[in-house]
């Protein structure tokens, strides 16, 4: 858990805590288009075409390749199938280029989802996902958004332990309000 240690010294270093983010269930969630990778595959991710098909897991991660942005995308990776049963669509965004995405895509991600460049901070300053402490880094935040393009929940956690866990029991409960 060197991440966490690192993360707890920068924060009482400071004085500060990571903030939650502004947007909340029900907001309208920011669209966007960015370059993304999946497998090493450069293509546009639109937000607004990937809602057509069904929700989207919208998450915010530091940085490609440092340890607890490596167990996140794992997690992700590992839970591909559930998203896909439930009908979300996950897209990881960081301020990383696109052709270090390319390589964090196929062997963190295993191929099995995209990660979008973010590198002017665009996408990340809708979202409100801008690390205070670091403010070129994404803080960790998950969003999952309804097809309707609502945000059905929010999670900022430095801690990538629980992102998967809460954003596949926020789709559960919303395609069970939905039958």
């Amino acid at each position: 858990m060197k991440w966490l240690t690192m993360t707890a010294a920068l924060v009482l270093a400071t004085g500060a805590m990571p903030s939650t983010a502004a947007l909340k269930a029900g907001d309208l969630a920011p669209d966007f288009t960015a370059q993304a990778s999946l497998g090493g595959k450069v293509f546009a991710f639109s937000l607004a075409d990937a809602l057509k098909k069904g929700p989207v897991v919208l998450y915010f991660y530091p940085a490609a390749f440092t340890e607890g942005c490596t167990i996140e995308a794992h997690d992700f990776a590992d839970a591909t199938d559930e998203y896909h049963k439930l009908g979300a669509t996950v897209i990881g965004v960081s301020h990383d280029g696109i052709e270090k995405l390319n390589r964090f895509s196929v062997s963190e991600c295993r191929s099995k989802f995209a990660v979008a460049a973010d590198e002017d901070q665009h996408i990340m300053k809708a979202y409100d996902a801008v690390l205070k402490l670091a403010p070129k880094y994404a803080n960790r935040t998950s969003y999952v958004i309804a097809p309707n393009g609502r945000i059905l929940y929010e999670y900022t956690s430095l801690d990538p332990d629980r992102h998967v866990a809460n954003t596949l029991a926020a789709l559960r409960k919303w395609s069970a309000a939905k039958r």
